[in-house]
């Protein structure tokens, strides 16, 4: 038997492991790979029921009268700024929402990367594990108890419910009365109002307390597709063309609540005044004393509102209508600067913990700028949350705006918020100015 040298004995091996590679390797293409979460253009989707719909645009029947699909898509951006700063940015429709409180990381066992999204106003986050271009995970509602939502993106992908653009059959251009709950004890009417170019769907649904902010989707068939997440809240709305002027559908509001509603075309339709919806229980002046994000006591007759109109918002830091209210009067207030107006803030939070509910209060103020006082006025539910201004009848809407004057009366009552995604938006900023001015004219009379 022939004995090899040790030496040589290493050299067929490895030129024996070196003949293995290269045919593994000449034969076998492996996928583009990403150091890391890859920045560009990626399409997110929340599964309300935990698993993936079939398909879209399907020839499926639809046995039900109501379908509830359960695939609510978005679009978003990972970049970084001119300062090199991380950030995400979510698209609904013309809405761009930049969010830099974003982190990338990696996991110690697997050693995968992570991505971790926080929206510090909302109480809410995305955690979210990466690799070969797909992102999964879940959004977490920190308020709500054992609240979570699959959450899985894919790279490289911008489009909402549908890659085509090819014109559809049905036009929903323009208004349409709506009804939600149809039949029911909770029926509700509400205003379609909608963009269309080729399939591409942009608008919303205004109600009588609020409307459902920037929605964009899709036509796909007979069946018409709408979302929306702003990491407050995920809206899912799903309808079928029973005739060209005519949809049945279903809306869905993350995983636990979902409403039936019909539709037609009614360019004349209108809905209630929001300042005759509310009413005052007396006439006696608003008198309260709450604590603010520092634990301070403050009341509307301390000496720094005394003969000032006061613009008290009745609001919650989990209301999406109540950011777009908050946004407007900050707006409002940077533009028309006057020593005869102040805002209060008066926050209804979803914890009934004092604690955990200032400091949400002080995450929003600082995380949205602002600089009057947001106090702590109790628990969310619209029962409870009356005991703290008996002055009123009910509170029937987040957000409640209270136009008080001089003498801490109330004068108007605004119910609900059409945001920047409605037309009436603009009359409503006109509107306000108008009642503020007049309230400065009659301080100056006496």
């Amino acid at each position: 038997m022939i004995q090899f040298p040790v030496s040589l004995k290493i050299w067929i091996s490895v030129l024996y492991l070196f003949q293995v590679w290269f045919v593994f390797n000449s034969c076998v293409q492996p996928k583009k790979e990403f150091e890391s979460v890859p920045l560009g253009p990626w399409r997110g989707v929340l599964l309300l029921d935990r698993s993936p719909v079939v398909k879209y645009g399907d020839d499926r029947d639809i046995k039900k009268n109501f379908d509830f699909d359960s695939e609510l898509a978005f679009t978003f951006e990972l970049g970084k700024d001119s300062l090199n700063r991380l950030f995400v940015e979510f698209y609904n429709g013309s809405e761009k929402i930049r969010i830099y409180d974003v982190t990338m990381g990696k996991k110690t066992i697997s050693s995968k990367d992570t991505l971790h999204i926080d929206f510090i106003e909302y109480d809410t986050y995305i955690n979210a594990i990466y690799e070969d271009g797909i992102m999964e995970g879940k959004w977490i509602v920190n308020y709500k108890e054992n609240y979570s939502v699959p959450f899985k993106a894919v790279f490289g992908q911008n489009h909402r419910f549908d890659h085509k653009t090819e014109t559809s059959m049905f036009d929903i251009s323009g208004k349409w009365k709506t009804t939600f709950q149809p039949g029911k004890q909770e029926e509700y009417p509400a205003i379609g109002d909608f963009t269309q170019e080729g399939n591409i769907v942009r608008g919303t649904f205004l109600t009588e307390t609020g409307d459902y902010r920037f929605l964009d989707g899709n036509i796909i068939k007979n069946k018409l597709y709408l979302s929306a997440f702003d990491g407050a809240h995920a809206f899912l709305f799903v309808g079928k063309f029973t005739h060209k002027d005519s949809l049945i559908g279903s809306f869905r509001s993350g995983i636990n609540y979902t409403e039936e509603w019909i539709a037609h075309k009614d360019e004349s339709f209108t809905l209630s005044d929001p300042f005759q919806l509310t009413s005052k229980s007396s006439d006696n002046p608003l008198n309260f004393v709450f604590p603010n994000t520092e634990n301070q006591m403050v009341s509307i007759n301390d000496n720094k509102y005394k003969n000032k109109i006061k613009i008290v918002q009745i609001m919650g830091t989990w209301c999406p209508n109540c950011y777009d209210e908050t946004v407007m009067l900050k707006d409002y207030f940077k533009t028309s600067p006057s020593d005869e107006v102040a805002w209060i803030s008066l926050g209804f939070e979803r914890y009934k913990e004092k604690e955990k509910s200032i400091k949400q209060l002080a995450a929003y103020k600082n995380k949205m700028g602002l600089t009057h006082e947001v106090l702590w006025a109790g628990y969310y539910k619209k029962e409870e949350a009356i005991k703290s201004i008996p002055q009123l009848s009910e509170i029937l809407s987040y957000p409640t705006l209270l136009i008080i004057d001089q003498q801490n009366k109330i004068r108007h009552i605004h119910t609900g918020f059409s945001g920047p995604a409605t037309k009436e938006y603009t009359k409503f900023k006109s509107d306000f100015e108008n009642l503020i001015n007049s309230l400065k004219d009659e301080g100056k009379k006496r």
